[in-house]
């Protein structure tokens, strides 16, 4: 099924965690990260979200505060005001930590991959996609195949998702020559998969891209932050690539 997510330019240039280089080095997934991408012409991005104590989506990577921020602790057990306060601080300026629902509001016409990163998460995305009416727009991903599947069945088709990792286990079964008929379809409407996993190649390897295409997936692929690297992901079908270095990549994809 076509979704309008994939509606956006292509192949899929995805500043992953914002703009976050330069004057914002260390300043990931901050407002300022992803209205930089947008400025830079981006149409995709990748964020991640968790819950706080009180059940309110803040964008971050990390269960806790400390890597990244003035704070410490972990984000599920401070109150969202509380979190409000927190100060992303990178090599030359610090951000407010944001909340997903201002992000949305910030990037109207900008595409966004949420990595929903525990299940307490999960029905509070929902609620701000719905208060954004931004189902056309966002696509949730995760791991956990548990998650997606509660994700959808909140939200129904109106939901995007990318694949767990079990469908992408089988979808790299098909590309080895498992037959279609012992696995099952992946649900997701694309594979956002990094270019190996531990000595196994997944998107790097043509067959598995081939697999998906026959299937009528797109393959989004992570991180990749060599300009060569790049080329020739393009090079064997992979239709979108996410980057920290999203300067390359708008050089590559523009190319």
């Amino acid at each position: 099924m076509h979704h309008p997510y994939l509606d956006g330019p292509y192949p899929r240039a995805y500043a992953h965690r914002g703009w976050h280089i330069g004057e914002l080095a260390g300043c990931e997934n901050t407002l300022a990260a992803f209205t930089a991408a947008a400025d830079h012409g981006l149409r995709y991005v990748e964020m991640d979200v968790h819950a706080s104590a009180d059940g309110v989506p803040f964008v971050h990577h990390d269960p806790t505060l400390d890597r990244t921020t003035d704070g410490a602790g972990r984000i599920d057990e401070r109150p969202a005001a509380e979190l409000d306060g927190v100060r992303v601080t990178g090599a030359h300026r610090s951000e407010p930590l944001p909340r997903l629902a201002a992000v949305l509001a910030a990037l109207p016409g900008v595409r966004v991959t949420v990595e929903l990163k525990s299940a307490a998460v999960i029905a509070p995305t929902l609620a701000v996609l719905d208060a954004a009416d931004a189902w056309d727009r966002v696509c949730l991903g995760s791991f956990s195949g548990r998650w997606l599947s509660a994700a959808r069945a909140g939200a129904g088709a109106r939901l995007c998702t990318s694949m767990g990792q079990a469908e992408v286990v089988a979808l790299r079964a098909r590309a080895w020559g498992v037959p279609g008929a012992l696995l099952p379809s992946p649900a997701g409407v694309f594979a956002q998969v990094p270019t190996t996993f531990g000595p196994i190649p997944v998107a790097g390897d043509r067959r598995f891209v081939r697999a998906a295409h026959r299937a009528g997936h797109e393959v989004h692929v992570w991180t990749v932050d060599d300009a060569a690297a790049m080329r020739e992901l393009l090079s064997i079908g992979v239709d979108g690539l996410l980057s920290d270095r999203p300067d390359l990549l708008l050089d590559v994809v523009g190319s």
